[in-house]
C-alpha cells in the first residue's frame, strides 16, 4: 500500500474544495512555497480554474479558501495577488505529519542495479567511487520504497584486457603449462600471479599495444599493432575456450575478487551478485541466433551487427556490434546477453548506474534489447553520473598526473578527518582504537556526502578540506547533529516515549515542517533516481534542530508537558538523519 506525501494529502484537501466549486480537482495541486515568510505552502490552481471556467481567479480562489477554512486541516488559508492561496497547516496537522515514517511505491518491483564495472586485474580507482556510492544509494532508496531490488558488480573480465593479460604473462613466464596447446593437465591450483602482479603486468600489456599519439617510428608502429594483435587473437582463443588460457583467467580472477570485496566492503558498498561479463558468454550464441530469426541481424565489413537507428534520431547512432570481424565479443553483445538473462530471471527494471559519457553505448544496447522483445524503453533505465574533478576542473588526478587508487583516497580522506578531529579537541581522552574508528567514520561520511550531496548528473570539484568541515553542508556536520541529539536524549534519561508532540513555537514548528517533508524527499529521490534530495532534507533538517535546539530549553524544560514534546521531536529527528544517513551508505559513531 502506498505511503502518500504530505503534498499528496494536502492536494487531495484542495482538490476536494475546487471540485465541490464544480471544478477539476487536479487544479488543487500543491506545493512547498516559494515564499516560507508567508506560508508553509501554496496552491495556484484558482488562474488555470479561472481561464477554464472564463471566471475572476481570486473569486475563483476565495470559494475554495472558503470551504479550506471550514476544513480543519488549516491554522490559515490566505490570498495573494491575483489569485494565489497560501496555506499554514494546523498544528495538530502538522505534528501528525512530522511523525510520517516514510514513503512507498504504488506498485514493488523486482529490480537489478548495475553499479559496479571494475575489471579484473585493476585495482579500484577514484574513477569507481561514484558508480558505487550512488548505486548503493539507489539500491538502498528503492528498497525503502518497497522494491526487490539487488545489486550487480557487473566485472569486466571478458575484454581484450584479458588477452593482454595472458600474452604479456606468456612473455614474462614461458615455462608456465598454459601455453602449451597439447598439455593434458591437470594445470596448477595455486596462481601464478598476485595482485600486485596483476597491476603491474596490465599497464605494461596496454602500453605495449598502443600507438602512442604522434609517434612517427614505423618500428615501434609495427610493434605496437603486432603487440595488440597477439593480444586479440589470444582474446578470441580464450572465449572460444582454450583450456589453458581458460584456466589462467581463473587465477586472474580469483586472485582479483577478495582484494575488491575488501576495497568494495571498507567503502559500505555490497552487492547481492558478483557476476563477470563471462558469466553470459554462453548466451551469446543463441542470442545471435535469435536476432537472425527477427531479422536485425546484419553484417559489416565482417563484423554482425544491430541496427538501431531510427528515422526520427536528431543524431547518428551507430549499430550495436555483436560479434567483431575477428569473431569476439565485446561490451556490446555481452551487455545485451545480460539484459537477456536479467529478463529471463524475472528483473521487471533494470538500472545502470554508469559515467555519463556512456550514455551512447546504452542507448545502443537498449535499443537492442527492444527490438529483441527483452524489455520495453522504459524498463531499462541509464542513470548517468558526472564525474569528480580536481580544481583544474579535470577528471581528478594525482599530483603526478596519474590515476588516484580508492584506497590511497580512502587513506587520504581518513588522515584529514584524523586531523580535523585533533584540531577540534574531538575524541580527547578517548582511547585510540576508537579515535582511529571515529576519524574512519568521519573521513567516510565526508567523501561519501561530498560526492552523493551534489546532482547526480553534475561533475563536481574534489575539495578536501571542505568536504571534511564541521561545519556547512557536509558529512561530518550531519554526523556532528546525530551524536549531539544522542547526548541531548542521553542527558534528559528520555526521548520521550509516547508522549503527545505539542507544537507551541516558531522554532518547533519549523523543524516539525521539515521532519514532514521526508516523504516527499524520498518520492522525489525515488522517481528521479537522484539520492542529492536526501542529501538537501538531512541537512534542512539538521539546520532547523539547530535552531530549535538554540531557541528552545529541551532536557530541563520545567513544564513536563513541553519537555516530553521536545524530547520526542528530538528523537524523531535523529531517527530521521540516522534513516537518511543509512540510506546514503554513512554510518554514524557511537561519540564524538
Amino acid at each position: 500500500m502506498t505511503k502518500r506525501t504530505l503534498t499528496e494529502r494536502l492536494s487531495e484537501i484542495v482538490g476536494a474544495a475546487f471540485a465541490a466549486e464544480g471544478l477539476d480537482p487536479a487544479l488543487g495541486a500543491v506545493r512547498v512555497s516559494d515564499r516560507p515568510d508567508l506560508a508553509q505552502f501554496q496552491c495556484n490552481g484558482a488562474l488555470a480554474a479561472a481561464r477554464q471556467a472564463k471566471a475572476n481567479p481570486r473569486a475563483i480562489a476565495e470559494a475554495v479558501a472558503a470551504r479550506l477554512r471550514e476544513e480543519g486541516a488549516f491554522a490559515a488559508v490566505e490570498i495573494a495577488g491575483p489569485g494565489f492561496l497560501n496555506l499554514v497547516l494546523a498544528d495538530a496537522r502538522l505534528a501528525e505529519a512530522a511523525l510520517a515514517d516514510g514513503w512507498q511505491a504504488g506498485e514493488a518491483e523486482k529490480m537489478i542495479v548495475d553499479y559496479g564495472g571494475p575489471n579484473v586485474a585493476k585495482p579500484l580507482h577514484v574513477g569507481h567511487l561514484r558508480a558505487a556510492l550512488i548505486g548503493e544509494s539507489i539500491k538502498r532508496i528503492l528498497r525503502a520504497a518497497g522494491h526487490d531490488a539487488v545489486g550487480d558488480i557487473h566485472l569486466g573480465d571478458w575484454g581484450l584486457q584479458m588477452g593482454q593479460l595472458i600474452t604479456e604473462l606468456e612473455r614474462e613466464r614461458p615455462d608456465l603449462p598454459y601455453w602449451d596447446e597439447s598439455f593434458e593437465g591437470p594445470y596448477p591450483k595455486e596462481s601464478p600471479v598476485t595482485v600486485d602482479d596483476l597491476a603491474r603486468l596490465y599497464p605494461q600489456a596496454s602500453k605495449a599495444c598502443k600507438i602512442e599519439k604522434g609517434e612517427t617510428d614505423q618500428d615501434k608502429i609495427e610493434a605496437a599493432r603486432a603487440r595488440l594483435g597477439e593480444a586479440q587473437a589470444a582474446t578470441v582463443a580464450l572465449q572460444e575456450g582454450r583450456p589453458g588460457y581458460r584456466a589462467v583467467w581463473r587465477h586472474f580472477v580469483d586472485v582479483s575478487l577478495p582484494v575488491l570485496r575488501q576495497d568494495y566492503d571498507e567503502l559500505g558498498v555490497g552487492f547481492e551478485l558478483w557476476r563477470g561479463e563471462a558469466s553470459v558468454h554462453d548466451r551469446i550464441e543463441g542470442l545471435v541466433a535469435r536476432l537472425g530469426e527477427r531479422g536485425v541481424l546484419e553484417d559489416s565489413e565482417g563484423a554482425r551487427v544491430v541496427t538501431v537507428a531510427r528515422e526520427s534520431d536528431k543524431k547518428e547512432i551507430p549499430p550495436l556490434l555483436m560479434i567483431k570481424s575477428n569473431g569476439s565479443v565485446g561490451y556490446g553483445s555481452t551487455d545485451l546477453a545480460t539484459l537477456d538473462q536479467r529478463a529471463e530471471e524475472g528483473y521487471q527494471r533494470c538500472l545502470y548506474v554508469v559515467d555519463k559519457r556512456q550514455g551512447e553505448h546504452f542507448e545502443q544496447v537498449f535499443r537492442a534489447a527492444e527490438r529483441l522483445g527483452l524489455y520495453d524503453a522504459d524498463h531499462m533505465e541509464f542513470c548517468g553520473f558526472g564525474t569528480m574533478n580536481g580544481k583544474d576542473g579535470k577528471p581528478f588526478k594525482t599530483r603526478a598526473g596519474g590515476v588516484l587508487r580508492l584506497r590511497d583516497l580512502i587513506d587520504m580522506v581518513t588522515d584529514k578527518a584524523r586531523e580535523r578531529l585533533a584540531e577540534g579537541g574531538v575524541g580527547e581522552g578517548y582511547e585510540e582504537d576508537e579515535r582511529e574508528a571515529i576519524a574512519k567514520l568521519v573521513g567516510m561520511a565526508a567523501l561519501k556526502f561530498a560526492d552523493l550531496s551534489n546532482p547526480r548528473t553534475t561533475d563536481y570539484i574534489f575539495d578536501l578540506d571542505r568536504f571534511v568541515a564541521f561545519e556547512g553542508k557536509t558529512g561530518p556536520y550531519l554526523l556532528y547533529a546525530v551524536v549531539r541529539i544522542d547526548s541531548v536524549l542521553a542527558k534528559a534519561g528520555s526521548d520521550g516515549g509516547e508522549a503527545k508532540l505539542v507544537l507551541t513555537e516558531p522554532a518547533e514548528r519549523d523543524l516539525a515542517l521539515a521532519l514532514a517533508n521526508l516523504p516527499d524527499a524520498l518520492k522525489a529521490a525515488h522517481d528521479r533516481r537522484m539520492p542529492h534530495v536526501l542529501c538537501e532534507q538531512a541537512y534542512g533538517v539538521a539546520q532547523a534542530f539547530s535552531r530549535f535546539y538554540a531557541s528552545c530549553r529541551i532536557g530541563d524544560e520545567a513544564d513536563a508537558e513541553k519537555r516530553a514534546s521536545r524530547l520526542v521531536l528530538s528523537r524523531v529527528t535523529r531517527d530521521q538523519l540516522r534513516g537518511i544517513l543509512d540510506l546514503l551508505g554513512i554510518e554514524v559513531p557511537a561519540r564524538m
